[in-house]
């Protein structure tokens, strides 16, 4: 289901067999979330060429409902997508919710008792049905339900979710086998299943985590919870621990991850699967994300081309990128490109100022328009992170 097939100083190129198609990784994938990309349509989404994306599982839950999408013929039918999807359990959002507002649920060692915020009524999410869930969503790829809790927890308290989380693993992949038997599932028609790494800012306990959850054995495993500390610092240390312990055949998905800078650290470490809220939330709020040189730089380079890689000063905002927020007033006569280097047609076809004015007369097209071109920019930054790996064009750090 997913093939290696080139690393280089830890940088892992591979493909990955799925029901709906072939992905190439390392790659991105946006939060379809409730089963839609905000703001967006299909034909605005295939107009990028956008491939995998991720729907969740305690959303659809909740609404539209299982029985709807059952009746739909599953979740690529309901939202019309013929390319992969990925559910997320929704164990991220559930122990959200609670340790926001303890009387919003309790957990306890066997499942997670919450409140519907849509109504206030009452429902139970265990392991089991959480897998049970995401069978009948006919996903392409799944995640078990885990424990993850906040960072500051004290070690005591994230050790206790470190070790549900691995009870809960054992569990979802006895309800895996199960639903591949009676659903008759085999070879590429089945989904692909991942653990998720818990243990905080200790590397003991993700180390210890993760081992644990390859004694299990799933197609890939995701680092869970944040990767950043409590004052933003990027947890490298932990994020390569966990990658370092997973088997190479096996597939790196880091939840939640995030920034351009923060996917080609984490790319440089080995990770290849990345989803995230930021570049659809980021444009509708009038942040967009601008090239400062082209990506083709990162294209095989012909004999006597003497081309740096754009992640060459280690991938931070403003070595091969920056961000600009339409909504200031310097945008209001500017009548360039929104990016002279992106080929989206938001860029071929509008002007800053447009967006600019758009924005500030808060038209619904600004939504669309903006996430368009976020969404396309962040596949190019995966592609060119794809090429980047192939041709090894990286300086060695000194």
């Amino acid at each position: 289901m997913f093939k290696l097939t080139s690393e280089k100083r830890g940088k892992r190129i591979g493909k990955i067999q799925t029901k709906s198609g072939v992905i190439d990784t390392p790659f991105f994938m946006p939060d379809a979330t409730r089963g839609f990309v905000k703001s967006m349509s299909k034909s605005d989404l295939e107009e990028i060429d956008m491939g995998p994306m991720v729907v969740n599982t305690y959303h659809l839950y909740l609404q539209p409902g299982m029985e709807t999408i059952k009746k739909a013929g599953g979740i690529h039918s309901f939202m019309n997508w013929g390319r992969p999807l990925l559910s997320d359990s929704g164990g991220y959002q559930v122990f959200s919710l609670i340790h926001k507002n303890p009387k919003m649920g309790k957990i306890t060692d066997e499942k997670v008792v919450f409140k519907s915020p849509l109504d206030g009524s009452k429902h139970e999410l265990t392991p089991k049905k959480a897998i049970q869930i995401q069978f009948d969503l006919g996903v392409d790829m799944m995640v078990c339900l885990d424990d993850p809790p906040p960072n500051d927890y004290n070690k005591e308290k994230i050790k206790k979710a470190v070790e549900r989380t691995i009870v809960w693993a054992k569990i979802c992949k006895e309800e895996y086998e199960r639903q591949i038997k009676k659903r008759k599932l085999s070879g590429k028609n089945r989904p692909l299943i991942f653990g998720v790494v818990q243990g905080g800012n200790y590397p003991d306990l993700r180390e210890y985590c993760t081992k644990e959850l390859v004694k299990i054995g799933f197609d890939g495993y995701g680092f869970g919870a944040r990767h950043i500390d409590n004052q933003g610092n990027f947890l490298e240390e932990v994020l390569r621990v966990v990658a370092d312990n997973i088997p190479k055949d096996s597939l790196r998905f880091a939840l939640g991850i995030g920034t351009p800078e923060d996917i080609v650290k984490c790319a440089d470490l080995g990770w290849d699967m990345f989803d995230c809220v930021i570049p659809t939330r980021e444009g509708r709020h009038g942040k967009l994300f601008i090239w400062k040189k082209n990506p083709s730089l990162v294209l095989p380079l012909k004999k006597g081309e003497k081309k740096s890689s754009p992640f060459s000063k280690g991938g931070l905002e403003g070595d091969f990128y920056t961000t600009i927020n339409i909504g200031n007033e310097r945008y209001k006569n500017d009548f360039t490109p929104v990016d002279a280097n992106c080929d989206c047609s938001v860029c071929k076809t509008h002007t800053k100022a447009y967006l600019n004015h758009l924005f500030r007369t808060k038209d619904p097209l600004f939504l669309r328009l903006a996430s368009k071109h976020n969404l396309n920019f962040y596949l190019k930054l995966l592609k060119a992170l794809r090429k980047d790996s192939k041709n090894d064009l990286r300086k060695k750090k000194s």
